[in-house]
């Protein structure tokens, strides 16, 4: 991920009962660190509490200060619900999401008690949060949208100013540019985000990413018929020209996934993994 802002305080209250923790977990692929919510203050949900460091499950019961009933995940990434199973032995809480997929970067401790379909709601006194499949990033992808503020709650499918590593098999690009195309239908009034700060205007940060995306489908074309035969890893450095070169293990899943798309499309073809238009 690239484009975060400056350092994002550790504790911030977003509006009337929806608050937001950061998690001590920084880096070059969670920027500030992976956002933590929490709605309601008579019962509390949690929203993708994030890896399992016991500092910040301590701080989220803290700064709760009312019983945790239920923890919700946006999608089994590792720096997003692992800690789900722990605050749930400690609370016991209900755990909402969708199991996790296949593949060597999911969380495969997270066992949700109810398994969320597209449109299923969580209603309470005091909110409504209703979950909105948008597979693309991973498959089990939920976004949720919460109807007190207007706001939807993106995990890792919405990041302002940035882009997020599309994964096959588990990530699909064609999955992910119709989600995105989906979120931005619902007409929200604010975005927030899994890292980095509240976006206030949802149709330029989503418009942003289709175009990068589609640009950047472009540049594969491009150097598919400039390049032919070439596997995905020799592709990268023709198509990531702007990316540091310790990057190109990521860039290769993106591009792989941008492969797919376009085969998917009728417009590439690919024997014994090399790579040619069609």
């Amino acid at each position: 991920m690239t484009g975060f802002g400056p350092k994002m305080p550790p504790y911030s209250e977003l509006a009337p009962g929806v608050r937001r923790i950061v998690a001590p977990n920084p880096s070059m692929m969670t920027g500030p660190g992976t956002n933590t919510y929490l709605f309601g203050d008579d019962e509390v949900a949690v929203l993708d509490p994030g890896p399992v460091i016991e500092s910040h499950v301590e701080k989220i019961q803290q700064i709760a200060d009312a019983p945790i009933r239920w923890i919700l995940a946006t999608h089994t990434h590792p720096d997003h619900s692992p800690a789900a199973a722990l605050l749930a032995g400690e609370t016991g809480a209900e755990l909402l999401g969708m199991p996790a997929g296949e593949g060597p970067h999911q969380d495969a401790t997270f066992e949700p008690d109810r398994v969320l379909e597209d449109g299923d709601e969580l209603v309470t006194d005091e909110f409504v949060i209703a979950a909105v499949h948008t597979p693309g990033h991973a498959s089990n992808h939920f976004c949720y949208r919460h109807a007190q503020t207007n706001w939807v709650f993106t995990g890792d499918h919405v990041i302002d100013g940035s882009t997020v590593v599309i994964d096959p098999p588990d990530g699909n690009m064609s999955h992910y540019l119709q989600s995105l195309r989906r979120v931005k239908d619902l007409g929200c009034d604010a975005i927030a985000p899994g890292h980095g700060e509240i976006i206030n205007d949802p149709d330029r940060a989503i418009d942003w990413i289709i175009d990068h995306r589609l640009e950047r489908e472009a540049k594969v074309a491009a150097a598919l018929a400039a390049n032919p035969n070439l596997t995905a890893r020799e592709l990268v450095p023709h198509v990531y020209t702007d990316v540091d070169k310790t990057l190109y293990g990521w860039a290769e899943r993106s591009l792989l996934a941008h492969l797919l798309k376009l085969e998917d499309d009728g417009a590439a073809k690919c024997a014994a993994e090399r790579w040619v238009g069609a």
